[in-house]
């Protein structure tokens, strides 16, 4: 049975089919009340289904969105492996000190994953995301992650690989 806990609505457009995620974990932006259930990273554990495999990768999606890198380490087991482009790191104070650095650089950083495969306790995802350095040059980044699930459904494995195109500001598509 997952933890839930109830938080406010109406949400923005395009989350009502989606749990939205509990405030001590991935963060929330507004008091706990009745209302709409949220789901937790550790409430959704493998082995995954379709359902499950997708609330966690657009919990992953939110999370990123957030540029918050304490909510997103929270994520992720506290000994938890990655592999990010050409860096290895291990652990959750790892995680969130690469996180301040890549968003200190990618400005107006936002995020699209789409699950591509899952089985037992591992999820498949490409992703696409839009950036800007500080002299104003937009980029696209596209990739793979590869996700490995402890059994109490935080990520302890992440691989990832990304490239980087530069587009124009007008070539935009993830607003």
């Amino acid at each position: 049975m997952p933890n839930t806990l109830t938080a406010p609505t109406p949400f923005a457009s395009g989350e009502s089919s989606h749990h939205v995620v509990c405030s001590e974990i991935w963060g929330s932006t507004g008091a706990i009340n009745q209302g709409t259930t949220m789901t937790t990273p550790t409430s959704i554990t493998p082995p995954f289904t379709t359902e499950t495999a997708t609330r966690k990768v657009q919990m992953a999606e939110d999370a990123w969105n957030s540029r918050d890198p304490e909510r997103v380490a929270l994520a992720y087991s506290l000994d938890s492996e990655w592999r990010n482009r050409t860096e290895f790191l291990r652990g959750r104070d790892a995680i969130k000190e690469l996180l301040r650095r890549k968003w200190a650089m990618e400005l107006d950083y936002r995020l699209k994953k789409t699950l591509w495969g899952f089985r037992e306790n591992r999820i498949a995802v490409s992703f696409e995301y839009e950036w800007h350095d500080d002299a104003g040059q937009w980029y696209r980044s596209y990739g793979n992650e590869l996700w490995e699930f402890d059994d109490d459904g935080l990520m302890r494995k992440r691989l990832a690989s990304i490239n980087d195109a530069p587009i124009s500001f007008a070539e935009r598509r993830i607003l």
